[in-house]
């Protein structure tokens, strides 16, 4: 009775290692979480924000051509007059309005425009990378998630088999079919399965917290994320659309066109300036101009007003014209350099995505081939123990291999997803125009710069802005459980 007792636990045993209970529970898709971190993730709600501060750099650079008016005013009292002055007054009103339109500034303030809309482009470019990369970021974490829920599940299944184990151990060396040193070996895989299980729920906190961190609320039970479109059969396809869309790219090579126009804005202050004026000025003298008795003769009341052109010619300012120039000419060269270097390094991002998703696809079917290899070898070694042609130790060596193929499949298709997502956002199509987030309108930037760009009065405020994002005080603890699913 004792050994089939024994044999009894090992059978249920080998059951945990590849079955759990399937409650209906209900699931969050890698939607919902892509979904919820385009709308309170913090690093993109700054992101945006930042966008919108560069669109004013476009009506800023405007103000400088468009009219200026201007008006002052001051009342005086002289409380202290000269002695030898017999007509001053006692005190006076002044007013004056001026009014000037700009008419030629070397073109500076033309390029200066430019230079501003071409840098909004640049940062509608870097917005967008910075969606992409919140976006992958939020795979990884999803990705990890659910891996080290595997890998909980997995080493809570080898503790329960290995538990079973040592009790059918025990019992047979209380039968004398085996010796102290097969219960020691077995306790010893125990413990240190326990280990390992608290290990990989530390490690499943952690993925969870990460994952607060970047959605916004905690994980629930987490599905299977769909398959990757678009994924390029070649790695040359995939640079070549990289070349074209990644947003890294774009800003940078915006930004060196930005750059050219700094370079005309710079060399703009040697030339002549062209504006219109105007100017009206009111005074009155309260009747104390003329002094006691003579304020009949002086009218106590004036206005003036007067217009023209003023022309203004730089003849020599020192040098700094011409060092402003050159220092503007070397900023564009760098710019251009830094275009290069985005090139390169999106061509090295694109070429290792891909390879590392590759590499991560055939690693998934040689580590599937040793799961089915792992398994079926425990069972035969198992079975030769029954009969003494196999040591217990043999049986949790076996048990070892098995769980350590299976953990390495999980995380074989964790970073074959991973990859694979980089590998689109290299490209330029992890955005959520690319990802089909249809959950409300989505974020469209230019609305914001359309509306700002043509504004002109000084009072034509906005609101004040507050927090879009949402705050994870109120989220609870993450543990190491894991639901059934």
């Amino acid at each position: 009775m004792p050994r089939v007792a024994a044999r009894a636990r090992l059978i249920a045993g080998i059951a945990l290692v590849t079955t759990l209970p399937a409650l209906p529970v209900h699931a969050d898709d890698l939607r919902s979480a892509l979904l919820s971190a385009y709308r309170t993730n913090p690093t993109l709600q700054a992101a945006r924000e930042n966008q919108r501060a560069n669109d004013e750099n476009v009506p800023i650079e405007k103000a400088d051509g468009r009219p200026a008016v201007s008006a002052q005013a001051q009342h005086v009292e002289y409380l202290q007059k000269s002695a030898n002055s017999f007509t001053s007054p006692d005190r006076v009103f002044s007013a004056n309005v001026s009014l000037s339109v700009p008419i030629y500034q070397g073109g500076g303030v033309r390029n200066a425009v430019k230079a501003a809309e071409t840098r909004v482009d640049a940062g509608q470019a870097d917005l967008r990378g910075t969606e992409s990369s919140v976006f992958s970021q939020v795979v990884q974490a999803y990705m990890d998630v659910l891996m080290t829920e595997a890998v909980v599940g997995l080493n809570r299944s080898s503790v329960e088999v290995l538990r079973v184990n040592l009790d059918a151990t025990s019992d047979r060396y209380e039968i004398g079919e085996l010796t102290r040193t097969d219960v020691a070996q077995s306790e010893a895989r125990l413990a240190l399965a326990r280990g390992d299980a608290r290990t990989a729920e530390a490690n499943l906190v952690a993925a969870r917290e990460r994952y607060v961190q970047l959605v916004g609320k905690a994980p629930g039970v987490l599905e299977q994320p769909p398959l990757l479109p678009g994924i390029p059969v070649t790695p040359e396809e995939a640079v070549a659309v990289a070349l074209e869309n990644n947003p890294d790219l774009i800003a940078a090579r915006e930004r060196a066109k930005a750059a050219g126009y700094d370079v005309r804005v710079a060399g703009s202050s040697r030339l002549p300036r062209l504006e219109v004026f105007s100017q009206g000025a009111y005074q009155n003298y309260f009747d104390t101009l003329g002094g006691s008795g003579g304020s009949a003769a002086f009218a106590q009341t004036e206005k003036t007003a007067q217009a023209g052109v003023r022309a203004s010619i730089p003849i020599f300012q020192g040098g700094r014209p011409a060092a402003l120039r050159r220092q503007a000419q070397a900023r564009a060269g760098a710019a251009m350099e830094n275009e290069i270097a985005a090139e390169r390094d999106v061509i090295a991002q694109v070429r290792s995505a891909y390879s590392s998703w590759k590499a991560a696809n055939e690693i998934i079917a040689s580590t599937q081939s040793a799961v089915d290899a792992a398994r079926l070898s425990l069972e035969g070694v198992r079975a030769e123990n029954s009969v003494g042609n196999r040591t217990v130790l043999d049986i949790l060596d076996a048990e070892r291999e098995l769980l350590s193929a299976q953990v390495q499949l999980v995380t074989a298709k964790r970073n074959a997803y991973v990859a694979g997502f980089s590998l689109l956002a290299a490209m330029g199509k992890a955005e959520a125009r690319d990802l089909g987030l249809d959950g409300g309108p989505l974020y469209d930037p230019d609305v914001n710069y359309r509306r700002v760009r043509g504004k002109w009065f000084d009072w034509d405020d906005d609101p004040a802005h507050g927090p879009q994002s949402t705050r994870t005080v109120d989220t609870p603890v993450q543990d190491g459980s894991i639901q059934a699913k």
